[in-house]
């Protein structure tokens, strides 16, 4: 069969679909190998690229640089549009303390990458090669590559050295994540289980999550108001979402034009603390649950799915549809609306009302699972042009004599961020299903491996056991292992933070999933989920940017 030959041999655009596809089909099965209880992960592709560079079964280097730069944009704007939605919160809320120790993580990582190639006498695109591997970043190594490649007098044997770099120093900076985690948990003798109830236990003490109380009017200062004409309402969060008069024997909805009576029984939804004070303001508890009273009122989630629907307000769509919206649920978060806030695509809205209004308010918001796992793809292409864009436009910093640019992997990143801030513009929305948002990232992430790995496979072994790759490996661990264990001894010492919260921001300095996932196995708590989250946006631009004044400062 001559033919299946020709097509390895033959530069064309079925060789390179081919190629492509059995390096990453290939990389995911080696990556899904458990060795010494680690796994590779999505890393494995990076390997099988080199397995196949070694064999010289490569591609066109054009289409190559093509399909790595194009897969790296498409990575970094999916994460860009996964993280987005609560960073500011995350960031304002639980982050502060948590960011600025990440940050210190790069800073002391680029500082003794730096040391490396000056001391160590290790060539510059090599010392930002370790550092990316060593801190298991992808973004960063092809942000270097980009200004690397800028560069004068730079060959293309220059351009492979931080490909090389970084798939030596790759494997370490995996078990070196997981290493410090169990060192610091051997030496602080950490009780894992306590370390979760901990957690557990502060979470209920800060919670935000809406809940509800029934009241009972007992101040005659509220006496014939109305809810829109009682300012304490809507400025502390709460809403008011039923009512019983008193002496009535059916529950009534409640609107912003509803009356207070002294004797009537109300029911609030908000926060703990606000419900709290009110509870002085308005009267003692009620000795009856107003869900168990008869009454016409029944209560619905709904989604907001029609265009139509998008950006109206809380107050509008309760007044038209003579319901009481008394909660909203957005990706990570759940909140009491104002009647002022306007409604995103993807939101869910726990709804109040009779049978016959829940029927129109759901026809008027859509409330269709196909609609919201069905994206928009202008929107992906918009925001991608808006990120290329950002990523092209140079900018200076005092003391270097260099234009910088964010570049293809933190101005895609930035963009996403923004925009999945903004939610929507006019009907068109920047919501990514979260599945949807997995197969772009996927597909990102493995189109720059692959392409990374054919680039240097052809000099990869060589590197590794008849050049320097042991002496570099050797330099990467410090790289990874004395940023992330002084700053968790200093966590752990000086703030005395919880170790789950310290695993988590351990993985998230380093934007590893695998060591993600480690930490996740020690214990169920979100603990972990949370402080990655909450660390990985920043320390993702961080590394970017780290990874190209490396190149400009030490070249």
């Amino acid at each position: 069969m001559p033919w299946i030959a020709d097509l390895f041999q033959h530069d064309s655009v079925p060789h390179a679909m081919l190629v492509i596809s059995l390096v990453v089909a290939s990389g995911l099965v080696l990556g899904g190998l458990k060795v010494a209880g680690v796994r590779l992960g999505i890393a494995g592709v990076l390997f099988s690229g080199l397995i196949f560079g070694h064999y010289d079964l490569t591609i066109n280097a054009e289409v190559m640089h093509f399909l790595r730069e194009f897969g790296l944009v498409l990575f970094v704007y999916a994460i860009g549009l996964q993280v987005g939605p609560g960073f500011v919160s995350s960031f304002f809320k639980y982050g502060l303390r948590l960011n600025g120790m990440a940050a210190a993580i790069v800073v002391l990582g680029a500082l003794i990458a730096v040391a490396i190639s000056v001391v160590g006498e290790i060539p510059m695109p090599v010392a930002v090669g370790l550092f990316s591997g060593a801190t298991t970043n992808t973004p960063s190594l092809a942000a270097a590559q980009q200004v690397l490649s800028s560069l004068p007098d730079v060959d293309g044997g220059t351009l492979k050295m931080p490909g090389l770099a970084y798939a030596v120093a790759y494997p370490f900076g995996i078990v070196g994540i997981i290493l410090s985690m169990l060192l610091v948990k051997r030496l602080f003798n950490v009780q894992v289980d306590k370390e979760a109830e901990d957690f557990a236990r502060h979470q209920r003490q800060q919670a935000q999550i809406p809940v509800w109380e029934d009241l009972v009017v007992d101040n005659p200062n509220l006496n014939g108001l109305t809810i829109a004409q009682i300012p304490f309402f809507e400025g502390m969060g709460v809403v008011i979402t039923r009512i019983l008069r008193k002496g009535a024997s059916e529950v009534e909805i409640a609107g912003r034009d509803t009356p207070l009576m002294s004797g009537d029984t109300i029911r609030l939804v908000g926060e703990a603390e606000p419900l709290r004070r009110l509870k002085i303001l308005i009267g003692p508890d009620a000795d009856i649950n107003l869900q168990e009273v008869p009454g016409n009122l029944l209560g619905k989630r709904l989604l907001v799915t029609n265009k139509a629907a998008i950006n109206q307000t809380i107050g509008k769509l309760c007044l038209r549809y003579g319901v009481t919206i008394s909660r909203v649920h957005r990706p990570d978060v759940e909140f009491t609306p104002t009647s002022a806030m306007h409604v995103h695509f993807g939101d869910e809205l726990n709804v109040v009302g009779s049978q016959e209004a829940l029927d129109n308010i759901e026809k008027a918001l859509g409330n269709s699972l196909e609609a919201l796992d069905h994206p928009q793809v202008m929107p992906i292409f918009i925001g991608i042009s808006l990120g290329v864009l950002l990523g092209s436009w140079p900018f200076y910093l005092p003391g270097v004599p260099t234009e910088l640019r964010l570049g293809m992997a933190g101005g895609p990143l930035l963009v996403a961020i923004m925009l999945s801030r903004i939610g929507n513009w006019g009907t068109m929305t920047w919501h990514l299903p979260k599945s949807s948002n997995i197969i772009l990232k996927d597909i990102g992430i493995v189109l720059f491996l692959a392409c990374v790995g054919l680039h240097s496979g052809d000099e990869f072994l060589e590197t590794l056991f008849n050049g320097s790759g042991f002496y570099w490996m050797a330099c990467a661990s410090l790289i990874t292992l004395l940023p992330l264990l002084i700053v968790a001894l200093f966590g752990r010492i000086v703030f005395k933070l919880n170790y789950l919260s310290l695993c988590g921001l351990l993985a998230g300095s380093m934007t590893d999933p695998p060591a993600l996932a480690f930490a996740n196995n020690l214990h169920g708590s979100a603990a972990v989920s949370l402080a990655y989250a909450s660390v990985y946006p920043l320390v993702m631009l961080l590394r970017i940017v780290a990874a190209q004044l490396i190149i400009v400062l030490v070249n």
